[in-house]
């Protein structure tokens, strides 16, 4: 039986596909492209660029944690919004929020094929959230 959509997308962003690109082989279509907002600007990556920012990005980290608190998915799109929680090599017993994101995934042959991602730093802090009454 083969792998629901949100079963793929789950798995692939729990991963370890910072350290290990081979990730991508079974979770990401060849074709795949993402359309990401983050603080640094609107990106446009292909298989090749995502997995060669996220090689770079994993010689920072010791472990990588997603914390998944929505996961919906509806014909052949999924939507997921998680926290990724990291250890970094400097201080490898603090786990210390990275940021947070939010992404749509069109799926196509059992991989995610389309992705519009948005993110941004996390901000836990007390202080620095915003209520509007």
């Amino acid at each position: 039986m083969a792998k629901s959509n949100k079963k793929i997308v789950k798995e692939f962003y729990s991963s370890d596909f910072f350290n290990d690109t081979t990730a991508f082989d079974e979770y990401i279509h060849p074709d795949m492209q993402l359309f990401w907002n983050a603080k640094t600007g609107y990106n446009h990556m292909e298989i090749a660029g995502l997995k060669e920012m996220a090689a770079e990005a994993g010689k920072s980290f010791d472990a990588v944690r997603p914390e998944i608190t929505h996961l919906l998915s509806k014909d052949d799109q999924v939507v997921i919004r998680f926290t990724y929680f990291v250890t970094t090599i400097e201080q490898p017993d603090t786990e210390q929020p990275m940021a947070h994101f939010m992404a749509i995934w069109e799926m196509k042959d059992g991989l995610m094929y389309r992705g519009y991602q948005m993110s941004q730093p996390a901000e836990e802090a007390k202080e620095s959230m915003k209520s509007w009454k």
